[in-house]
């Protein structure tokens, strides 16, 4: 088996969610037989049990605070629209499984799980937008009241822990991309609190502190243009700002276990490092700001320990990812044969229309392990999101391609995450071409230094990635030899109509009302209206179930190619937005790399 096949194959392991009242049980999502598969793990003896089996796997796991449940979502074949299972710690697939919510089937927005049976559970649905409910068991079946419900986007962001208070992310003012924060009693769904810092400024709830009767909430904002954190006694309505003289932003957040601490993640530059912030006596400001964990890849998460200590999910671009402590010790590794390793990163910036734009480019190395020359055939590989950005971690993909000697480079376009807020929001100026001029850019840079083969550049992504490049090969039909869309976005004004309700509140925000409102901002950035000067060969990945780039409006498009004569394949796959299924995720880079080497060789 080559290479680049057994990394994909290799085991995968998440970061465990461990039980506030036995600290020692964990839930984690693994991959058990080539799928990922929620799981029961007891830290203190090692011993990990496969929770659930299902054909196209599981997305969602976590445990209650007493470490007797673990609860796990269920969807229809991969679709994201199901409900909530909870089965006894340590039951292997079948074993004790329930209804955990006793609710209608929904998408997902939220789960906050208290003690004595409480839980508080968001949901969407196109029929009546947010919903929030209140779980609670007198017996063995679970009783629900509706605590929130808003046509608009919603959803559970924490609980206190003593179960009184619940924080909702929501976007009643019209903005899912820049969220309020309201925090409500549980008991009769009064308004405690409010947090809003106006338009293209949101706020969004970490979690409540981790002490009874603490009514402390770490808060997410962007104040002065990037992400930063804020504590809120919501009780008093006072607030404090965590002001850290460090570069970055802040992408995550958690208390430690006494809440006199906080662990921070910093994003800067494609890596994501760790500080914990010390607070004072009033428990509000800071007192102290020490560095803490890995200095080199990207923590992908972490967790503060009852002893003090934290786990962390830790990766960069050579090594695979595990589960170790702050110094490097191994916690947890999945069962089998690691992935081999692959080429380090070698960072890229490149002057874009809009600014700096940050790029990571991986190349094929020689004997001495020194990057090859070029000139070489160059994927680039577009993200998603587009409210994400790559990082300095393990890929199997891009890595794929550095095996069959190609070039790889990713770019942290204007939308991405992790340069500041002005850069996340400069795509609304015109969504897809925004991005693609900083795509673009690097493209044009690379083949200009002599390190991409101009007449091999292959234009590859999923999910916002596929829409940018479907809309790539038609905006800039001379700058690509071939692309590869994976579960597009193809045709923006049917995806509309067919999409969760989540993502249709996001296009709203984005484009800045829906499509009979503004139609002819959503025509200019549908790839669908460029297909007249598609000239390069294309493959599309479609999921049959996909919630997110529904099936209608790729079919829609793919008629346009055979009607102009376009060279394309389709590969159609049974599941919904991508698959957790390792057998699946093999065919389709391979018919990737086989189309991109068949019509290269061309």
């Amino acid at each position: 088996m080559p290479a680049w096949e057994r990394r994909f194959r290799a085991p995968r392991v998440g970061l465990p969610r461990w039980a506030d009242d036995a600290p020692s049980r964990c839930a984690v999502l693994a991959t058990a037989d080539g799928v990922l598969e929620g799981h029961s793990w007891d830290a203190a003896t090692g011993r990990l049990v496969r929770a659930t089996r299902r054909r196209e796997g599981t997305s969602i796991v976590t445990i209650d605070p007493s470490g007797e449940w673990v609860w796990w979502f269920d969807d229809a074949n991969g679709d994201e629209y199901g409900v909530w299972r909870r089965q006894p710690f340590g039951a292997e697939p079948g074993e004790g499984v329930e209804d955990a919510a006793g609710l209608p089937a929904a998408y997902p927005a939220g789960l906050a799980l208290g003690r004595g049976g409480l839980a508080v559970v968001g949901s969407t649905d196109d029929g009546y937008g947010s919903r929030i409910h209140v779980i609670t068991r007198d017996g063995a079946a679970p009783a629900s009241r509706l605590l929130y419900a808003h046509p608009e986007d919603a959803g559970v962001s924490g609980l206190s822990e003593d179960g009184t208070l619940v924080a909702v992310a929501h976007s009643e003012h019209g903005d899912s991309r820049h969220p309020a924060l309201r925090v409500l009693r549980v008991r009769d769904g009064g308004v405690v609190g409010d947090l809003w810092d106006g338009p293209a400024k949101g706020v969004e709830a970490a979690d409540f502190a981790p002490t009874a009767g603490d009514c402390r909430l770490l808060v997410h904002h962007e104040r002065r243009g990037h992400g930063e954190l804020l504590i809120w006694d919501v009780a008093r309505d006072e607030q404090a700002e965590l002001v850290l003289d460090l570069p970055g932003e802040v992408s995550d957040a958690d208390w430690y276990t006494d809440g006199r601490a906080v662990l921070v993640a910093l994003d800067h530059e494609a890596r994501t490092r760790l500080v914990r912030i010390d607070l004072d006596e009033t428990g509000m400001r800071v007192a102290a700001v020490t560095p803490v964990g890995p200095a080199e890849g990207t923590v992908l998460g972490a967790t503060p320990r009852p002893d003090g200590g934290v786990w962390l999910s830790w990766s960069s671009s050579a090594q695979p990812a595990a589960v170790r402590d702050l110094d490097g010790r191994l916690v947890l590794a999945a069962p089998g044969e690691p992935a081999p390793p692959s080429v380090r990163i070698e960072d890229v910036w490149v002057d874009g229309p809009g600014g700096r734009v940050h790029a990571l480019l991986r190349r094929p190395v020689g004997p001495d392990g020194t990057p090859l020359a070029g000139p070489l055939p160059l994927l680039v590989d577009v993200h998603g999101g587009p409210a994400a950005h790559d990082v300095d971690s393990f890929r199997a993909y891009p890595a794929a391609w550095v095996d069959h000697g190609f070039a790889a480079v990713q770019v942290n376009y204007r939308g991405s995450t992790g340069y500041g807020s002005a850069w996340r929001d400069a795509l609304e100026r015109r969504i897809g071409h925004t991005e693609l001029e900083d795509v673009v850019a690097v493209r044009d840079h690379l083949v200009a230094e002599g390190i991409a083969d101009a007449s091999r550049v292959v234009l590859a992504g999923a999910s916002w990635g596929g829409f940018l490049t479907l809309l790539g090969l038609g905006v800039y039909p001379d700058r690509w030899a071939l692309g590869l869309a994976g579960v597009p976005v193809a045709d923006y004004l049917t995806a509309y109509e067919d999409e969760m309700e989540g993502l249709k509140a996001f296009d709203r925000s984005l484009f800045g009302g829906s499509p009979e409102e503004v139609p002819d901002r959503y025509r200019d950035s549908s790839p669908l209206t460029y297909v007249d000067t598609v000239r390069a060969p294309v493959l599309v990945l479609a999921g049959e179930n996909d919630p997110r780039c529904p099936i209608r409006q790729i079919e829609n498009y793919l008629a346009a190619l055979t009607e102009r004569g376009v060279p394309h394949e389709v590969y159609r796959f049974d599941a919904g937005h991508g698959s957790l299924v390792d057998d699946e995720r093999v065919r389709q880079t391979r018919a990737e790399i086989d189309f991109a080497l068949r019509h290269l060789a061309r």
